[in-house]
């Protein structure tokens, strides 16, 4: 075996338990309370200005650039490990995406606010160069990382991720204390084990590369 691949080992060990726990944890929401939709159906709609509301369509956004961050690096390295983590992060965060999606519909609620976002938190937020929450990648971040390729993009892609993911996993503990439904706060609770556990594998990645988080 070549020392190239001794070193991926880990990596692929590590990269394919962080996949099966987010797919764990998915699986979890879905099934746990199988009655949700129904239950969601017949009790009262969270209300508009609900932490509930607040974060199902916030976190749908968030997601979406995590989403498409992890594309663009899928595209821009050959990196076995950086490449399945992409792949992680894309399945986990638009199977999350679209379960918030699908619950603001069933409680008749828009799926955008033309409100500022994180109200529900009480924050008072200023986009700044594209990036509407914290943690966002700004869109001279996303031209970066789109014109970079290899160890650049990957960490450039690791740096930009693990910001993303600590701003996430802070909505998701404001949401799983703050969140009536309980759709809402399993989701959510779920959400920050996952984030934590990514954004210890991609110090762990930066550090291979000789860079910080």
């Amino acid at each position: 075996m070549t020392s190239a691949a001794r070193a991926s080992r880990p990596m692929a060990l590590a990269g394919g338990a962080v996949l099966l726990l987010a797919l764990g944890l998915v699986a979890l929401m879905v099934l746990r309370p199988s009655s949700a939709p129904a239950a969601a159906a017949s009790s009262a709609a969270p209300a508009e200005a609900s932490a509930d509301v607040g974060f199902a369509r916030d976190m749908a956004v968030h997601h979406q650039q995590a989403v498409e961050m992890a594309f663009i690096v899928r595209d821009r390295t050959s990196d076995v490990a950086v490449r399945r983590l992409a792949y992680d992060i894309i399945n986990t965060q638009a199977n999350q995406r679209g379960m918030m999606l699908g619950w603001l519909e069933t409680w008749g609620r828009a799926k955008s606010s033309p409100g500022p976002p994180m109200e529900w938190m009480g924050h008072t937020v200023t986009a700044r160069d594209g990036a509407l929450m914290p943690g966002m990648a700004t869109d001279t971040e996303l031209d970066a990382l789109r014109s970079a390729k290899g160890k650049d993009a990957e960490v450039r892609f690791l740096k930009l991720m693990t910001r993303h993911h600590r701003a996430g996993a802070e909505m998701a503990r404001a949401a799983a204390t703050a969140a009536g439904t309980e759709e809402i706060r399993n989701l959510a609770s779920g959400m920050v084990l996952g984030q934590q556990s990514e954004i210890a594998l991609m110090a762990d990645m930066l550090q291979e590369r000789g860079a910080a988080a």
